[in-house]
């Protein structure tokens, strides 16, 4: 990120404190942070205090008239790399929504030509409003960018739910892949350098599951395993052991990571419950359904017929793995691989097997999900979902392992 330049908005709520810290993480990476605070976010926090940590000028009026002779806020608008909008309250993404421009942040927002990150925060209730809601599907139908909001305390006594601000990292790894020409290798460098899962346990399944019908032919779901063995090689970065249980795949096995082969689900469940207990388990491998109840030790051999094929139900690993007890990891993820109705069929998926994330993806062929090397994600957990951009997928994995690391901070720190 280094020499990257973003223009941070803060929005009037009492997370944007939080952003003091984003101000001085993102400095420490190379970023060049510019300011501007709306009215509200002057009642939080002090102007002095970020322009501190940005060593910049806060810009905080739409109409001063030394920024406005030369057109402010176009220029602060298309100078940035990426805008980012924390906190967002929820009268800021009614403004956005609604293309007011009636001060210098949202004019800003109007104005401007590069992506927009936004990382929402408020009481609950505020959020799962009606309103609230029809304004974030608009903005994502318009192309803004989301993290957050997480679930868990308010500020307010006795108020809990979905609405507290992302965590700095996340909004971080939310950020990386939206900035131009980010070089994934230096990404890499510096999660290792942070290695937040240092002391945990990372179970990943990954690849498809082959069932024979003979020993030539088997029945078998279209998956390269790439997303899988990049989920593996993120953990490892970031400090974890891993063990990574894979069916057959045409990849090499990831240097530092503890690989199983297995070639069938029930294979595949066997070496899963040998490899726990874990921190955090990883469900990305395309388990096959079904298999055939029976297998001929012979190749079955055309005669005219139609063969008849028995198929019974393939244990269920993540639904298994999530009704344990005393070695059900802290934090089960999912994924769903939907050609339709992605979001609804995961929402079902995250409560029916009991998972606590469920990270979904559109499978269609002209998706080129399946053997490609990008992926789109839609995060759905009991808080609501996340729809990231398109990404690379490591990328994907580095967003979701660093996700995965501060859930797993907060739950401990919220323990003790």
């Amino acid at each position: 990120m280094n020499q990257k330049r973003i223009l941070l908005i803060i929005g009037g709520g009492i997370a944007a404190y939080k952003c003091l810290d984003l101000v001085r993480r993102l400095r420490e990476q190379g970023v060049a942070v510019r300011a501007v605070m709306t009215r509200a976010a002057a009642e939080f926090i002090t102007p002095l205090s970020v322009g501190t940590l940005t060593n910049d000028r806060v810009f905080t009026d739409l109409f001063d008239l030394n920024d406005e002779r030369e057109i402010g806020h176009i220029r602060l608008s298309r100078e940035a790399d990426l805008v980012i909008v924390a906190p967002a309250t929820a009268d800021l993404l009614a403004k956005m929504a609604g293309g007011h421009a009636d001060d210098l942040a949202s004019t800003i927002l109007m104005a401007t030509d590069k992506p927009v990150l936004v990382a929402p925060a408020m009481n609950p209730r505020m959020w799962l409003h009606p309103a609230t809601q029809r304004n974030v599907k608009q903005l994502q139908a318009d192309g803004v960018h989301f993290v957050g909001p997480n679930v868990g305390e308010m500020a307010e006594r006795d108020e809990a739910g979905p609405g507290r601000l992302a965590e700095v990292p996340e909004i971080i790894a939310a950020a990386k892949p939206l900035l131009p020409s980010d070089n994934i290798a230096q990404t890499v460098t510096h999660l290792r350098a942070e290695r937040p899962l240092t002391g945990r346990h990372v179970l990943v399944t990954s690849g498809p599951t082959h069932e024979p019908i003979d020993p030539v032919r088997y029945i078998a779901n279209r998956s390269s395993g790439k997303q899988g063995h990049a989920i593996a090689k993120a953990a490892l970065a970031l400090g974890a052991r891993v063990t990574l249980v894979t069916g057959p795949v045409a990849l090499p096995d990831p240097p530092g990571v503890d690989t199983v082969r297995v070639e069938t689900a029930r294979q595949m469940l066997g070496a899963v419950r040998h490899s726990l207990p874990a921190d955090i388990a990883v469900f990305a491998a395309a388990v096959a359904d079904w298999r055939s109840a029976t297998t001929p030790g012979e190749k079955i051999k055309k005669t005219g017929d139609r063969p008849a094929i028995d198929l019974v139900e393939n244990p269920d690993i993540l639904a298994t793995v999530t009704s344990l007890e005393a070695e059900r990891p802290p934090l089960v993820i999912g994924f769903a691989a939907e050609t339709r109705d992605v979001i609804g069929y995961a929402k079902k998926k995250l409560k029916a097997k009991r998972a606590d994330w469920i990270a979904a993806n559109d499978v269609s062929l002209e998706t080129d999900v399946l053997g490609g090397d990008s992926n789109t994600v839609h995060l759905v957990t009991p808080g609501g979902t996340e729809s990231w951009p398109q990404m690379t997928k490591d990328e994907v994995a580095q967003r979701l392992m660093l996700r995965a690391a501060e859930h797993l901070r907060r739950t401990t720190a919220a323990a003790e």
